[in-house]
């Protein structure tokens, strides 16, 4: 095992774990963070999913010595009051059923947003088809990314 010092929604972090670690496994075991969810672990489905320098990736693939000087954003990093425009709109449409997904939803969604905040329908399409919800909940997920954008 080794030491590495990551920063985590703007904190400085130590862990000892070994360098094929995946992120996932670094913020949910070590780190205690388990906002961020396990789904397929091969970085398919986006329940994984958080922010490496500001973009979305799949920490199930992303093991903790690639990650070097970058910044992690988490969904606890998102907002700390849970008030980000994001998750204001997935609570006005309802986004979530079993919810199991909704936090690699909302970061995939935060980090499109980012880059594109007046997006149309098919560029949210675009954008949010790489994370699958099981409960099928996709016309919310468009409904509130756009309400989202619009209170940006």
């Amino acid at each position: 095992m080794a030491i590495y010092n990551i920063t985590v929604n703007g904190e400085q972090r130590q862990v000892d774990v070994d360098a094929d670690t995946p992120m996932l496994w670094v913020l949910r075991d070590s780190l205690d963070m388990v906002g961020t969810k396990f789904g397929c672990g091969i970085a398919q489905c986006g329940a994984c999913t958080v922010h490496l320098d500001g973009n979305a990736v799949r920490s199930c693939s992303i093991p903790v010595s690639a990650v070097g000087e970058a910044k992690i954003t988490t969904i606890e990093g998102l907002s700390e009051k849970g008030d980000h425009p994001l998750q204001e709109a997935w609570r006005e449409h309802d986004v979530p059923q079993c919810g199991y997904c909704q936090a690699g939803q909302i970061m995939n969604a935060a980090a499109f947003l980012s880059k594109n905040p007046n997006p149309s329908d098919a560029d949210i399409e675009n954008a949010t088809h790489t994370n699958i919800c099981r409960c099928a909940t996709y016309n919310r997920i468009k409904a509130a990314v756009k309400t989202a954008a619009a209170n940006m």
